[in-house]
């Protein structure tokens, strides 16, 4: 996927995900080019692209170069291109193809657009990279007075409503059994409420030794007894299933059972993944100390959706008598509806929510949902490992990180969804959290970076033609801002001969021209992009003998 976006509203990629699905695309789903992948990527296309008229004049021949080395060639006339390919995914080689010898890296390809001059290995990333940050603004609220003030909100700056527990509408309908979720609600609403009324005070349902059980296809579930809290329950990616038992204290005389099934997007690839289904399945049933009462065969009362998705409090334009303004609001309490409003982020950077301290829910922007929220839900423990190598197979398990933390806590508001001044933002939360917490982020770019060794393929830059590309000898570094409209303001580092670091953080190692800053400095400063030359010729040679690297770290303005 070249592109990553956002599930706004209630659509969303599959089971569990709440609205990103950027899954690290090239370009994010902020807009931004995710370096070094998108100019990798983007150079991987250029290097095909001048391999094209052989490509479609003939078929290829295979070759072998030796022990997992291997060449496929298209070659017709004068046309020639080849594919040198090095399929060991743990030693480099060296190979001979036309009497000439070649490097190649473990697990990847050399493309020699004329059968003679590689321009690009898979493995060699010449790209450059960028430094990213997400810069917490608080919460910009409205002042009084009408100005603005970058702060997390105050206690009086939320007005609140609370969707009541259980059946409300009058369209609610009894059945005998318990109705799968998704037929039941033709999608309408993420939401299906199930109610039953049982009579307490036997000698098998004896006060507080009482026990629920729910078998659920959720993904979520919420159990209320006489209007209260009782217990959840929630599934995950691998397995829908949940299967809750919680302990409940029932009342002589009528006890009214409350179940709020809700879904978070649905399955939507695999064998019969129409047949999945969604809700609680069973059984249900009331245990006690002297027996069982299942409820799964009785009769219940359905409701679809929320009395505020009716009401449509999330639409700030409807003025409703649901909304309650004082100088406190509840906090950490389930099934509740906050409204509020910000100002407008200030410049074009993208902005995002971040939503830790809140449990669950959806989020609209001036009546424009933004999707579903769950900070609370918090990827498994195991899987991760410490370095990352992406060198043979792929497999879904390779590269895990983030394990033990939220699965998403940055929830992205697109600008166009933004109004100059003031904004209303409401918030329905399922399961308790704190809006007071909630701040508004920026994305910016702090600096552009390019690492490249003298013994990479030349990069392919844009304004040359392939013939001139095949001409031209040794690698070239390349920076350009990634906004339109920036030029390079200053060169933060630079060093040729054996720089370390990452981005951000480089640093010189003992081997380092004294020219470097220089040289960058007056190829750079004041363009929008820039390509260095990699080579002694350009910076001198400051330890012979030793393959040395150009290193440059940028600002853009």
């Amino acid at each position: 996927m070249y592109h990553g976006g956002t599930n706004f509203g209630r659509s969303s990629g599959g089971p569990f995900i709440s609205t990103s699905y950027d899954y690290d695309a090239p370009i994010d789903e902020y807009g931004l080019v995710r370096q070094p992948k998108w100019g990798h990527l983007r150079d991987v296309h250029k290097a095909i692209k001048m391999c094209e008229p052989a490509l479609i004049a003939t078929d290829p021949s295979y070759m072998s170069l030796g022990q997992n080395a291997e060449a496929h060639v298209y070659k017709t006339g004068s046309l020639c291109a080849a594919f040198l390919a090095n399929i060991d995914n743990q030693s480099d080689k060296t190979v001979t193809f036309n009497g000439k010898a070649y490097k190649l890296p473990a697990w990847s390809v050399s493309i020699l657009p004329d059968c003679t001059n590689v321009v690009l290995n898979t493995a060699q990333i010449n790209s450059q990279v960028a430094s990213t940050q997400m810069r917490n603004l608080g919460f910009s609220t409205q002042a009084s007075d009408g100005s603005s003030v970058e702060a997390e909100l105050a206690s009086s700056t939320w007005s609140y409503a609370v969707e009541p527990v259980g059946i409300t509408k009058e369209n609610a309908m009894t059945k005998p059994g318990l109705m799968e979720q998704i037929n039941t609600t033709a999608d309408a609403s993420d939401f299906l409420w199930y109610s039953i009324v049982v009579a307490g005070g036997e000698p098998y349902l004896n006060g507080s030794q009482s026990n629920l059980l729910v078998n659920s296809l959720g993904h979520v579930l919420q159990v209320f007894i006489n209007g209260k809290f009782a217990g959840s329950g929630k599934g995950n990616a691998s397995s829908s299933l949940i299967s809750l038992t919680t302990p409940v204290t029932l009342v002589p005389g009528k006890n009214k059972i409350d179940l709020l099934s809700a879904t978070v997007g649905l399955t939507n690839y695999g064998a019969f993944f129409d047949l999945v289904g969604a809700g609680i399945t069973g059984p249900v049933k009331l245990t006690g100390p002297k027996g069982a009462l299942d409820l799964s065969s009785a009769d219940w009362t359905y409701q679809i959706g929320l009395r505020g998705e009716d009401l449509h409090l999330y639409n700030p334009s409807e003025a409703s008598p649901e909304w309650v303004s004082d100088n406190s609001y509840p906090t950490n309490n389930p099934l509740t509806w906050y409204k509020s409003k910000f100002t407008t982020p200030a410049g074009d950077d993208p902005v995002a929510i971040d939503f830790t301290g809140m449990g669950k829910g959806e989020a609209w922007v001036n009546g424009q949902s933004i999707g579903r929220y769950w900070p609370t839900n918090i990827a498994p423990q195991s899987g991760c490992v410490n370095s990352c190598n992406y060198r043979g197979p792929y497999g879904a398990s390779k590269c895990l990180k983030k394990c033990g933390q939220p699965s998403q806590t940055l929830y992205h508001v697109p600008r166009s969804f933004l109004q100059p001044g003031s904004n209303d933002i409401v918030l329905f939360e399922q399961f308790g959290g704190d809006p007071s917490k909630i701040s508004f982020t920026t994305k910016q770019t702090e600096s552009v970076c390019a690492h490249v060794s003298e013994d990479h393929p030349d990069q392919i830059d844009s304004w040359i033609s392939p013939q001139q590309k095949l001409q031209r000898s040794g690698p070239a570094l390349r920076l350009e801002c990634p906004k339109e409209g920036q030029v390079i303001s200053s060169i933060k580092f630079a060093s040729f001969g054996t720089p370390s670091g990452t981005c951000g953080s480089y640093s010189h190692g003992e081997c380092s021209s004294s020219q470097a800053l220089a040289v960058a400095q007056e190829a750079c400063v004041g363009v929008s992009s820039c390509s260095v030359p990699v080579s002694a010729k350009n910076f001198g040679d400051p330890c012979r003998g030793v393959t040395k690297s150009l290193v440059v770290e940028a600002a853009c303005s």
